[in-house]
């Protein structure tokens, strides 16, 4: 059962971690219960370790994946800083644009129109977001323009006061049962002033384009409308509502915000897409940190059953331990042993899991197609999440916090039964055999 000994009868000197110790916790880990092993234990240890390791990555990746898709979504249809106030005037308009677009990091300045409106197509009325933009501005906005799938941009803006075309999303036109080409009504609360009070005003449109930016909340609720029409339909004259600047970057916010106050005046008021969406983003964060907690506890608990196995291996292995002590083998040396043990238990269960995450994250879109055709429910509904499709991103960061978790555990929960190991007395446990 033990290491071959030298010609004196002792053990084979050498580094701490070597040769013989590696041989002997090799042994230990795959001896049967008959032999005095603890296989089974074993197993079902790294079993445990196996599903919380991967349960961990796969959840972790799947938020990492859905806020990365609703952080583009939403930064790429809103733009990154908005700029208001008397600034944004018909007068100082065209002035204020150009300082804006000439501060390094700003890649577009787009005045907007945005107001409520109801509309009604061939099969249903429904509310929406009305937002009014140029043309050259909707055509450099790559989440609308790329992703028109019925129709097209041709004519948008086109004709007296920007034309009649519009361009609305892709749950929009479910619901009204139009297609490009139809007509639809916009009724605007914004009308004249009549003696009985305030009327409102109506105008028929033909649908252009449809897109799809892959969000439902905007997909069902946004018409895009050309800047002149918009003014016109919802009397704002030659005012506009707000200004939109997009970045080189999202990210460099904090960086260029000082510079685009400067270009804008003193008069102007600036928020930016994390004012807009302060409180969702603020709840996404909290419960990752929340997930992220609770999953790094189940797997520091799925560690717990190499306690137990350790704990039956140095009982069933105690006349092994004495005749090692009285070889020569230092208290440390059985220490070492029985921690690798327990660390090859809680790394190979943790290269397992972190293979099976991974390839799991990968193939996420046919795992989530077949389990939605086996159960027939949907397992992750638009209209509750936003998004289309179950998304996934590993993040190596993650990724490698969860390795040296793992690592940390399994020698946290290896560390007592082999102290417990190397403080047994070889008189004591040889005395009965």
């Amino acid at each position: 059962m033990s290491p071959k000994a030298d010609a004196a009868g002792s053990l084979p000197s050498g580094a701490p971690f070597g040769v013989w110790e590696r041989t002997l916790a090799f042994r230990y880990l795959r001896a049967r219960r008959k032999n005095g092993g603890v296989a089974l234990i074993a197993l079902i240890s790294y079993v445990a370790v196996t599903l919380a390791v991967a349960a961990l990555i796969i959840i972790m990746s799947v938020m990492n994946g859905f806020r990365s898709e609703i952080v583009s979504r939403m930064v790429g249809f809103n733009g990154h800083v908005y700029v208001q106030g008397p600034a944004t005037n018909a007068l100082n308009r065209d002035a204020l644009i150009a300082r804006i677009r000439a501060v390094p990091g700003v890649v577009q300045v787009a005045p907007v129109i945005q107001a409520q409106a109801l509309v009604m197509g061939p099969g249903q009325v429904t509310g929406a977001i009305v937002r009014g933009m140029t043309a050259a501005d909707l055509r450099a906005t790559p989440i609308i323009a790329d992703h028109i799938k019925d129709g097209s941009l041709k004519g948008f803006g086109e004709g007296e006061d920007g034309g009649d075309l519009v361009l609305i999303g892709s749950g929009m036109a479910e619901r009204l049962s139009a297609h490009s080409g139809d007509a639809v009504t916009v009724v605007s609360p914004n009308g004249a002033a009549t003696a009985f009070g305030s009327t409102p005003r109506r105008k028929v449109y033909t649908i252009g384009g449809v897109f799809n930016v892959g969000l439902t909340q905007y997909d069902s609720a946004f018409i895009y409308m050309p800047l002149d029409q918009a003014q016109l339909m919802f009397g704002r004259g030659d005012s506009v509502d707000l200004i939109e600047v997009n970045l080189d970057n999202p990210d460099r916010i904090d960086e260029l915000k000082p510079a685009i106050k400067v270009a804008a005046g003193p008069g102007a008021i600036l928020s930016d897409w994390r004012d807009e969406n302060h409180a969702f983003f603020n709840a996404l964060q909290v419960e990752r940190v929340a997930m992220r907690i609770i999953l790094m506890i189940v797997v520091a608990i799925a560690m717990l059953n190499i306690i137990s196995g350790l704990i039956m291996l140095v009982k069933n292995k105690g006349r092994d331990i004495a005749i090692l002590r009285t070889m020569g083998a230092s208290r440390g040396a059985v220490m070492r042993i029985f921690i690798m043990v327990g660390a090859a238990i809680g790394l190979s269960g943790a290269a397992t899991g972190l293979t099976f995450g991974t390839l799991f994250c990968v193939y996420i879109d046919p795992i989530q197609t077949v389990v939605e055709k086996i159960t027939g429910v949907a397992v992750f509904s638009p209209e509750t999440y936003f998004l289309p499709r179950l998304p996934a991103r590993v993040e190596p960061v993650e990724v490698v916090m969860v390795v040296v978790w793992c690592i940390l555990m399994s020698l946290v929960a290896a560390i007592m039964p082999a102290w417990q190991a190397s403080r047994l007395d070889p008189v004591e446990a040889l005395r009965y055999e």
